[in-house]
Formats: C-alpha cells, structure tokens, sequence
C-alpha cells in the first residue's frame, strides 16, 4: 500500500465551485485531481493498493479530508473533472470527525493535517531530501504540499518527517508522485 496525502492550502473545502473553474474559484482543485489521477490511475486500470487523501484548507470552513481509495474507487477516469466531481459530491455532504463515504471508494471527513500526522507516519517528498534511488527501502506514505510551500505551522508538524527527494528539480506534486511511483514500480519488479 502507498499513500499520498497532498495539501491544498486554497482548495474550497464546500461543493459549491464549478467544474468549469477548477484553478480559479475551486482553489486550483485542478492541482489536488491531478495528484489524484497520478496517485490512483494506470493506463486503463487503478493502482489498487494506494490511496490519495486530499487535505483542503481554504474557505468557507475549518478543513477537511477527502480520501480516494483505490481498491474500491469506481468510475474514476484519466482526467480533472473526474476526481472534481468526486470532491464535488464529498464536499456536500454533511461530515464529522469520522470518514463519511460520499462514493465507492471516496470520502470525506472533518480536520487536516494534524490529525492525519496522528495516525500515521509520513515521508514528505522535498526536493532537498534523500534521493530516492540511494534508499534501499522507501517508506509506504508521503506528503506533498500543492502549488505553495509548507507553511510555518506545517513545517513545524512535519520536521521530523524523513525527507525524500526524486530529483534536484523543482516538479509539480502530481509529477513528484508520478516519478516516485515509478521508482516503485520498477523496484517491485526487479529492475532494480
């Protein structure tokens, strides 16, 4: 299993924005369904074992998570609007602390970073990190922040974070995912 979290320090944390307005109006949702589509989807199938949770920060309300599971998530396609309609849907749904199915294999719930650091440990994908080619074993869960930096309150949750790079080069969150998990990809089958 590998999981991604991504933060969307604008994303809209209502469904009440437009399919038609991802990067304006939603927050750059765009960005957040693009590391969904990287996280989840293969050509013509659904990594299975991984999960994308999505935390969102921006208004109107405290935030919230929205998690993509990939063994049970339906009808999820290559493009934005997709996972946006998903988010969509979670978004308008009442939810409390606890996740709320709002779709096969998508739900939402109430909190943010936090509460994720909580429960599990996180690698954070950093472009000053250890490069991943030089780790005999990656870790099963890493965060990413969107289009913006960490902020100082998320860089003091996650500064004992082990920290792992996938190349000297500023990328795009989606495009960090794509990479890592074809690092994965060929580790697992022996190319190596």
């Amino acid at each position: 299993m590998v999981s991604f979290v991504v933060i969307g320090h604008t994303a809209r944390t209502d469904g009440t924005f437009s399919l038609n307005d991802l990067a304006g109006g939603a927050g750059r949702m765009d960005v957040l369904c693009r590391c969904v589509n990287a996280s989840l989807l293969l050509s013509h199938g659904v990594r299975e074992d991984n999960d994308c949770s999505l935390v969102l920060l921006g208004s109107p309300s405290p935030p919230k998570t929205v998690k993509f599971s990939g063994n049970t998530v339906r009808s999820l396609n290559p493009d934005e609007r997709s996972p946006a309609a998903f988010l969509k849907k979670a978004l308008a749904i009442p939810c409390g602390s606890e996740f709320r199915e709002a779709a096969p294999g998508v739900a939402v719930r109430k909190g943010g970073l936090n509460r994720l650091l909580q429960e599990g440990s996180y690698a954070v994908l950093d472009e000053n990190g250890t490069d991943i080619r030089n780790v005999n074993l990656l870790p099963s869960a890493f965060l990413l922040s969107d289009h913006r930096n960490f902020t100082d309150d998320e860089k003091a949750l996650i500064e004992d974070c082990p920290r792992f790079s996938v190349g000297p080069a500023v990328l795009h969150a989606d495009h960090a995912i794509t990479i890592l998990l074809n690092e994965i990809d060929r580790r697992n089958a022996g190319w190596r």
